[in-house]
């Protein structure tokens, strides 16, 4: 799963939003380093869909434009589920190796231990 799939999934968690409140969950949720560009957000919305991991909610006027709002499916929640507990044991496994080599600081701190 790519990152964008897996933020966008996790904007979705709480419920519909619209591509734009995707966007901004996104930005939200990984304080600014995913900068989550429209172009990009709807060509994955519509793999997640074609997936069965996001479904159409509803479509709205607003502004003279049709605003769609995207909702989680079940499978997109069992994915998420999936990738968040892939994650977690990436990251266990990446730190154990690190405090076995006496090096748990981030890269670019002082004093790397």
């Amino acid at each position: 799963m790519t990152e964008q799939a897996f933020y966008i999934l996790t904007a979705l968690v709480d419920g519909p939003r619209h591509g734009y409140g995707i966007v901004g969950e996104v930005a939200e949720l990984t304080e600014g380093r995913v900068d989550l560009r429209v172009g990009t957000l709807y060509g994955v919305l519509d793999r997640l869909v074609a997936d069965g991991h996001v479904e159409l909610d509803r479509e709205e006027p607003h502004q003279g434009r049709l605003r769609r709002y995207f909702r989680l499916t079940d499978s997109g929640r069992e994915e998420l589920v999936a990738e968040a507990a892939r994650l977690e044991a990436n990251a266990r496994a990446a730190t154990r190796k690190l405090r076995a080599s006496g090096r748990t600081r981030t890269a670019g701190a002082e004093g790397v231990a």
